[in-house]
């Protein structure tokens, strides 16, 4: 049975946030909901852009989806490794 709209967005942010890489493609999260057709996938997905939990990330040929604060954490952690090098 496919999950609700709400718990869907639910464990999609709880995706986002354990994954190990801080950028995730729209099919990394189908598996939040199997039974969830993809077009349902991406349409949560884009609604969390909206309400800003979660935020678009280009890495110039691919569009992916991540949390804004691991993305800032990560350009952070960049940026100070540059610094030292």
């Amino acid at each position: 049975m496919a999950l609700t709209d709400d718990e869907l967005k639910a464990a999609m942010i709880d995706k986002a946030t354990k994954a190990p890489k801080p950028q995730l493609y729209v099919k990394d999260f189908y598996a939040c909901d199997p039974d969830a057709k993809p077009r349902v996938i991406k349409n949560v997905a884009n609604a969390l852009v909206k309400e800003g939990k979660l935020m678009f990330w280009s890495s110039g040929s691919t569009t992916m989806y991540a949390l804004p604060s691991r993305i800032k954490n990560e350009e952070t952690r960049e940026a100070d490794e540059e610094s030292k090098g």
